[in-house]
């Protein structure tokens, strides 16, 4: 081998002092790019905590939402079930008293006419005020106008004495609860004579 050929095989001092610096630089390079990497995982572990933390605290709410409402869902059946048995208590308490007047009544053994008729008309009086306590009201539309959201006629009959469409005679009161029509009042409504 020639020295010319030894020459170009072999590097200078200048050569191998720029390729060591340029080692030196590339591993500190890499060293910076290592830290970079470390950093991010760093911030990425951090964030797939909070974001696990975050999902457990979403579905601890949930659990408890669905426990809730299963809670609500059982109770609001109860107080329905609860309202269909005894949403006619406050009746019957009402009319209980009334009952027992009327066995009174009927158990009576020296009653006279007029001891039955005064134990009606107290009979009588303890239904108005039950159904008074109870918001049943009572139609009774003698001598007013026909309303017929109110009243059904019955049948018509001619008279000069009221207006045409006047109720003149009840045949059966009508009875309203809380507002709502329960009964029509059965009547006879006048009309222009012929």
């Amino acid at each position: 081998m020639s020295s010319s050929e030894e020459e170009l095989k072999q590097p200078t001092e200048s050569e191998n002092v720029a390729a060591s610096e340029n080692l030196e630089h590339m591993e500190e390079e890499l060293m910076y790019a290592e830290d970079e990497i470390v950093k991010e995982q760093d911030q990425l572990v951090e964030q797939l905590a909070a974001a696990e933390k975050k999902a457990e605290e979403h579905w601890e709410l949930l659990l408890r939402t669905r426990a809730d409402m299963e809670n609500l869902r059982k109770r609001t059946e109860k107080d329905l079930e609860n309202a269909h048995k005894y949403g006619i208590e406050k009746f019957v308490s009402e009319m209980l008293p009334v009952k027992d007047s009327m066995e009174l009544g009927i158990a009576a053994q020296e009653a006279t006419v007029e001891s039955l008729h005064e134990g009606m008309q107290l009979t009588m009086n303890m239904f108005d005020t039950a159904f008074q306590k109870l918001g049943v009201v009572e139609i009774n539309p003698q001598n007013e106008a026909f309303d017929p959201e109110l009243h059904q006629a019955m049948t018509m009959q001619e008279s000069d004495e009221v207006e045409p469409n006047t109720v003149i005679m009840v045949m059966q009161k009508g009875y309203s609860l809380n507002g709502r029509l329960v009964r029509p009042a059965m009547v006879v409504v006048s009309k222009k004579p012929e």
